[in-house]
């Protein structure tokens, strides 16, 4: 297999975390550069048609994108740690709240810094109210999570799931915007990121 991947941006790094976290290091990875647009070009096109990264090429020559679809399937191949769930109930509830995280947090993230950052005029067609829009809509939900985290050690649960992966790619992400959680207003969600630095899909590599 060979996963298309690419530094900084928060849906390669969903799984690359997922990858490190199974304890995976063999798996070929092929760097794109997305300020030059190397991911627009017509090779990877033909892989990729609406130029998404990551994607997965499978060793039969399919190829899998959307960052999910590639950690379920990574998910089989490489079954422990269980990372989505045991049985239908735990199950839906990581999907719930990976849903949750996913929608709410990383996608009002991404309009943030997409249509916000100037470094990305290069590769975006800015519209400019979406960079407050989703700026109000990540900083209101980092405030929910960081509730919900009074009582729990992890997004979804007593244990580590795909959601924390989630969770964190966006929290890395969002270092772009120069954010992170402040110690006043946000101390579970701060607590809840140096748990997950300690891991290892906090380790760098």
């Amino acid at each position: 297999m060979k996963l298309y991947t690419a530094a900084f941006a928060p849906n390669p790094e969903r799984v690359r975390m997922f990858l490190r976290e199974k304890g995976v290091d063999d798996l070929e990875m092929v760097e794109m550069n997305i300020m030059e647009r190397e991911h627009k070009s017509d090779d990877y096109r033909a892989l990729s048609p609406f130029a998404q990264i990551p994607a997965l090429e499978l060793d039969d020559g399919r190829v899998l994108t959307e960052s999910r679809a590639i950690c379920r399937y990574l998910e089989g191949v490489y079954p422990e740690p269980n990372l989505f769930g045991v049985g239908y109930e735990e199950t839906a509830f990581i999907e719930m709240w990976d849903r949750r995280v996913e929608f709410m947090f990383l996608l009002p993230l991404a309009w943030w810094i997409r249509h916000g950052h100037p470094a990305f005029t290069a590769i975006e067609k800015q519209i400019a109210e979406l960079a407050p829009r989703g700026e109000k809509s990540f900083r209101f939900f980092a405030k929910w999570l960081d509730g919900e985290l009074t009582s729990r050690d992890f997004v979804a649960g007593n244990r580590f799931t795909i959601a924390d992966i989630t969770a964190m790619a966006s929290v890395g992400f969002a270092r772009v915007a120069k954010w992170k959680p402040d110690a006043d207003e946000l101390p579970n969600l701060l607590a809840w990121r140096a748990r997950m630095l300690a891991r290892p899909c906090g380790q760098k590599g």
